[in-house]
């Protein structure tokens, strides 16, 4: 049996789908890594003072300019909006209805000013908030050390004004709560989810706005209307309702004026713009090009107004409001402060001089975050990074050179006016650059690499699919998997000489991707060089076309087609926890109806093809039993807002009732008590507990105490809350004690389960002496076991009689116990194992939903079972297509109905503390326990998956001792599982089938999500439904593909282990 090539071959095709995955997510999800530091007005980032200009009272770095400044946020306020063009006699709906800030402007040029506001991608609303607070480059990743809420860790504006005793009062889009918890001084926040309400946040806001204003208990008040957005996404920016939203935001603006006092400062911006369809997300001109409108009832700007509005990109802002209100910039900014607000009056030097002193903050503290992300990450190029420092250190040289000059006094000479004006543009220089050189690398799309990397998925699901239709065949693994192995480390490594032959960073994930396309190309060109033969092996025959393959493939190539067509949609992401179980339902229920409609489901003339018919319609029932009874186990997404949470998902220490939670704790443990004795009944049934092996002691008493472990800490934990203060302490050794033991008694089984995973019992030889082997016997308990050996010593005396006739001579056989099933008992145990271990990351009630788990995979491998058997035209060795899919559709139902959602916040984050509840010195271990806990269906189905080759061998045995009796009188005893040790090319071949299967369903899937995210990236739910749903299926698929190889690993390892035992038996 040819082992190691199988598995080298499924980690080779998995490894293909790891580059195109990893290819495809560096040119799609924008990321970088979020720094915790944050400024202080201690830090030596100050001005320092020039001739005439002393430290003001509570100066922090810059005095402060504005005492009160108002952020007026119109979501979607695109510059067309904004802008006023009197030339225009018929004006569009959304043109010309801003005509307040033109009036402003051109009245008053130095107190009013228009400003192109450029947003950086994403342009979503809560990517753009985070910039606007924190002047960075918000990517939809921002690594950092809380991933438990959309709440903003890093430093930021309003951070900086609570820090230093400043009031900040918000109204408007209720996602600012979930962005800055407990950061307000009073807050009016308003459902923003409806995107068909136009009205229920601005009325809102205009209900509190002009009471605030007049109120004057606010340094900061921001206020963010929706319905601009809102009317764009219903209805487009080119309609009446359009129209009439902006005059309302007009009237709403001229009112404001009136309001302010003359020392507050109006800012009025769009966080993003819109598309002709109302929508927006990506990077194009319309969807980047927001506006801003700054205005004060003091002097700002100088008396010219420009002709054309200058371009502002949005980071600026954040900067330039930090030292306006004399709070440090948040440490992370790399915005340019907007020089013409630091000019205040007098002449041109001194107007200089006070832009120079907030240029000088800015870089400083630009300089400073550069130093520490490059320490912090290596995303940033090192020669631009040693240019800007350059640039830094030339630019503050001349600086202090200047200053020096200042402070002597006299007059400012024209030249040094000159050296000023020069020495400003270098500062903008610098920080320009340096912004350049972030969003370089944190805000831009690499279409070529999304594109590159969709096509090797594609091509790996080509790969997988034509190599599991040749796995039955003569496959020759030097020429299908040695020689396009040589071919990709000839082409990693060509591309990576040609890398450094032009002296450019060795990219290691384009290399790893080269050499995956070269090794698949590689397969291709040996695919058709030959072709193949036949199997060596009786009664095989080549998969050819014929009448019903295509029939065979059609119901389940239809519900693969189906979901992955149901990826391209929204709705059908958000509902997909409705969506896969009624796709594995219906594919059911067709399969049935397919036996059904061919006559091979109602053969009434025979009694026990009747019965067997009438199992299968049981097994379909149950099936749908189970699909729906897991319904009861769903989490909600915030798409959904009509959508109650099942209270099944509440821990047991959130029960009110007493009476409740004893109740629900009792079903909890009868359903962990149901695990084991299912287990343990099922190896019975089968005679693989007779033995005294490692394995089976552990099974025999290791299972009870593992679940009596899981049982006490659901008891602690169930009451932890109500402890009194003396208990507190062993209570939380209790809490930390059972689940570590839970953990290592698993680890344990897991261990022996490797080491030794034989679970077959042979007596011992002399006692055995004139036995037979016998699959799935127990010893006599009963008088039908006992009659059961009649037949046996019959056909033991003609074997005795033959080998007298024939001259030769044969050793007694020997009985062996739970051979027949020796693969599936040694998954079996493992499956219950790691269901234990997942179970304990889980909410306790969820312990019904595993119950519901095991089930529907036993009713799914019976019933796979039965219909092939009823069939009658499927290959023994070769899983069918259909169940596969179906496989892997329960994967997908059960991570559903274990209470998950693909969507950052429905993240079970408190499995990283069970048996931890001190933390971590390290983020591995929660990392691991949180992926466990989120893909516990991925895991489970994955290493399960050669369940499905063999249960049907498994179904082989008799039901009952009696049944046995009737069969052996009259036919030959069944082999059950040992028929695959008599073609083990053929078993190794049908396990590669099944695994390239699983692989290519799996790998449908992933791809149908990457087109998806790639075709839709300018989608107004990108980053909200598909990039999340992207991640999950990307992360769920490298799961499941490691899993599967850990399954079949285990197979393969027993039958190593099998041969090693018939190696032994030999001289007995």
């Amino acid at each position: 049996m040819q082992r190691w090539p199988v598995l080298l071959f499924l980690a080779w095709a998995g490894s293909l789908f790891f580059c195109g995955i990893g290819l495809f997510t560096s040119g799609f999800l924008l990321m970088r890594i979020e720094l915790t530091n944050r400024s202080s007005c201690a830090d030596p980032l100050g001005a320092p003072a020039w001739a005439g200009q002393g430290p003001a009272p509570g100066a922090c770095w810059l005095p402060r300019r504005v005492p009160k400044a108002v952020l007026l946020i119109i979501d979607a306020l695109t510059f067309d909006f904004a802008r006023f063009d009197p030339a225009k006699d018929r004006p569009r709906p959304y043109e010309n209805k801003l005509g307040f800030l033109h009036q402003l402007s051109s009245s008053q040029p130095r107190h009013a000013r228009l400003y192109r506001f450029r947003a950086d991608p994403p342009t979503t609303t809560m990517q753009r908030i985070k910039g606007i607070t924190t002047g960075s480059l918000p990517t939809f990743i921002d690594v950092g050390s809380n991933f438990a809420s959309y709440a903003i860790q890093e430093d930021n504006l309003l951070s900086q004004l609570v820090q230093n005793g400043r009031r900040v009062v918000f109204m408007g889009d209720d996602t600012w709560d979930g962005l800055f918890p407990q950061k307000f001084f009073r807050s009016y926040f308003f459902p923003s989810f409806n995107v068909k309400d136009l009205h229920t946040v601005d009325d809102g806001i205009l209900q509190h706005l002009y009471p605030t204003v007049d109120g004057g208990e606010w340094d900061l008040l921001i206020a963010h209307f929706l319905g601009v957005d809102h009317c764009g996404h219903k209805h487009g920016p080119d309609h009446p309702e359009m129209a009439k939203k902006l005059t309302q935001m007009n009237e709403m603006l001229r009112s404001l004026v009136d309001h302010l006092g003359n020392d507050t400062l109006l800012l009025v911006a769009g966080d993003h713009g819109m598309t002709e369809t109302g929508d927006h997300g990506g990077d194009s001109e319309k969807e980047v090009n927001a506006a801003l409108f700054v205005y004060s009832k003091r002097p700002l700007f100088g008396a010219r107004l420009p002709e054309e509005p200058e371009t502002v990109p949005q980071v600026n802002l954040v900067p330039t409001l930090a030292l306006l209100l004399g709070v440090p910039i948040p440490y992370s900014s790399i915005g340019e402060v907007m020089a013409e607000l630091f000019s205040g009056d007098g002449d041109a030097a001194s107007a200089a001089l006070r832009q120079l002193s907030a240029y000088h903050v800015n870089a400083r503290q630009v300089d400073r975050f550069l130093h520490s992300y490059s320490l912090a990450a290596q995303d940033l190029p090192a020669p631009r990074l040693r240019h800007l420092r350059g640039l830094f250190s030339a630019a503050v040289e001349e600086h202090a050179q200047l200053l020096g000059r200042v402070r002597e006094g006299g007059p400012p000479s024209p030249e040094l006016q000159a050296r000023l004006g020069r020495l400003v543009g270098r500062f903008q220089h610098y920080l320009r650059e340096a912004r350049a050189v972030c969003m370089e690398s944190w805000a831009r799309f690499h279409p070529l690499r999304m594109v590159a990397g969709c096509a090797l998925i594609a091509a790996s699901c080509l790969l997988c699919c034509l190599a599991s239709e040749l796995a039955a065949l003569d496959f020759p693994y030097r020429r299908r998997l040695l020689y396009p192995l040589l071919w990709g480390l000839a082409g990693a490594a060509l591309l990576g000489l040609g890398h450094l032959l032009a002296r450019e960073g060795l990219d290691l994930l384009l290399v790893a991707s080269g050499g995956a396309a070269a090794s698949q190309l590689g397969f291709f060109w040996h695919l058709g060089g030959r072709r193949p033969l036949p199997a060596r092996g009786a009664g095989v025959r080549p998969p050819g076309p014929s009448a019903g393959l295509w029939q065979r493939l059609a119901l389940p190539m239809g519900a693969l087609l189906l979901r992955c067509g149901a990826m391209f949609s929204d709705s059908f992401v958000v509902a997909e926890a409705r969506v896969a179980p009624f796709l594995l339902a219906s594919l059911a229920v067709l399969l049935v109806g397919r036996l059904l409609w061919r006559g091979q489901l109602a053969a009434l003339e025979a009694p026990r093809q009747h019965k067997k018919s009438w199992q299968v319609l049981c097994l379909l029932a149950a099936l749908l039993a189970c699909l729906r009874l897991s319904s009861l186990f769903h989490q909600c997404r915030e798409e959904t807002p009509l959508c109650q949470p099942s209270p099944l998902l509440a821990p047991l220490a959130g029960l009110p009732s007493a009476q409740a939670k004893n109740l629900s704790y009792l079903l909890c443990v009868a359903s962990l008590a149901g695990l084991v004795y299912a287990l343990r009944r099922w190896l019975r049934h089968c005679g693989n507990l007779n033995g005294s092996g490692p394995l089976v002691l552990f099974v025999r008493w290791a299972f009870p105490l593992l679940a009596l472990c899981v049982a006490c800490y659901w008891a602690v934990a169930s009451g932890a809350e109500d402890t009194l203060g003396k208990l507190q302490e062993p209570v939380q050794a209790a809490l930390e004690g059972f689940p570590r033991a839970a953990y290592g008694l698993a680890c344990l089984g897991l261990l022996l389960a490797l080491w030794e995973p034989l679970t077959v019992f042979v007596p011992d030889g002399r006692e055995a002496a004139g036995a037979i082997v016998t699959p799935y016997q127990r010893a006599p308990s009963s008088q039908a076991d006992l009659l059961h050996v009649i037949p046996q010593i019959y056909r033991r005396m003609q074997e005795s009689l033959k080998s007298q006739l024939d001259g030769g001579e044969r050793g007694a056989p020997v009985a062996a116990y739970g051979l027949g099933s020796v693969y599936s008992a040694a998954l079996l145990v493992v499956l219950t194992l790691l269901g234990f271990l997942l179970l304990l990351l889980h909410s306790e009630r969820l312990s019904l939903a595993f119950l519901l788990l095991f089930l529907e995979a036993f009713v799914l491998l019976r019933l796979h079972a039965w219909v092939g058997r009823l069939a009658g035209d499927a290959e023994p060795f070769v899983v069918p297509w259909d169940a596969v899919t179906s496989w892997a559709l329960a994967a997908t139902q059960f991570f559903y109905s274990t209470g998950h959602q693909p969507v950052f916040p429905a993240i079970h984050w408190n499995a990283a503390f069970v048996g931890f509840q001190q933390g971590h010195s390290s983020h591995l271990v929660p990392a691991l326990l949180v992926g466990a806990n989120t893909f516990t269906s991925y895991i489970l189905f994955a290493v399960g998956c050669p369940l499905l080759l063999l249960w049907p061998f498994v179904c082989e045995a008799p039901s009952s001792p009696r049944r046995r009796l009737k069969e052996e009188l009259c036919e030959e005893e069944p082999m059950m599982e040992m028929r695959l040790r008599e073609s083990p090319e053929r078993f190794s071949a049908a396990l590669l089938q099944l695994g390239l299967k699983y692989l290519f369903v799996l790998g449908m899937q992933l791809l149908a999500c990457v087109g998806a995210a790639m075709v839709l990236r300018r989608h107004l739910m990108v980053w909200k439904v598909f990039a999340p749903k992207f991640l999950f299926e990307a992360l769920g698929f490298v799961v499941s593909s490691v899993c599967l190889l850990l399954g079949i690993s285990l197979v393969l390892r027993v039958d190593c282990a099998l041969s090693a035992w018939f190696q032994r038996l030999r001289p007995r």
